[in-house]
């Protein structure tokens, strides 16, 4: 029996092909949350976004601004983000003794598109949803805090899909 037909030196030789396969293709892939190219990024920067009406469309506008253009720089844009959003409040749970909801869940559909600023066409359109749930009170004031802090996250996670998809779109598109 020479050292190739044994067992564990064919794992071993297996083992050293895929390890050499996966340093070869290591360059090819792009992480998904690592840093952006310099092209893409660009392009995120170059995107308007269309005031978004009410509190909840100030606080998802403003975190669409942020992530994508975080610098602050003043680009001329591309594209053009078309953003409308539906609200909606459920409370889940009634406490019986009191006859009050003792918590609510606020869910928020966003339909956005992406159009381009020299053609007019549609580059990317789709729907992210969002759903943030806080704890209800006696208090009046606190339910209302609790309730814009719920829109915050709803915005923070609405933003973060938003800008996911139509980086993905951009990404390929040449």
């Amino acid at each position: 029996m020479s050292w190739f037909d044994s067992p564990l030196s064919r794992r071993r030789l297996a083992t050293g092909h895929g390890l050499a396969a996966m340093l070869l293709l290591s360059g090819c892939f792009q992480p998904l949350y690592g840093t952006l190219d310099g092209h893409l990024r660009e392009e995120l920067q170059a995107i308007a976004v269309e005031p978004i009406p009410d509190r909840l469309g100030h606080y998802l506008g403003n975190e669409l601004i942020f992530a994508f253009n975080g610098t602050g720089s003043q680009v001329t844009p591309k594209y053009r983000l078309l953003v409308t959003v539906l609200e909606h409040v459920q409370t889940p749970l009634v406490d019986t003794f009191a006859g009050r909801a003792s918590a609510a869940t606020v869910t928020v559909d966003a339909n956005f598109q992406l159009f381009s600023i020299n053609g007019g066409a549609v580059v990317v359109k789709g729907t992210a949803i969002s759903a943030a749930s806080y704890d209800r009170s006696a208090q009046r004031f606190a339910n209302t805090r609790a309730a814009r802090d719920a829109e915050i996250r709803n915005a923070k996670t609405l933003a973060d899909q938003i800008r996911t998809r139509i980086s993905a779109a951009l990404a390929i598109r040449p």
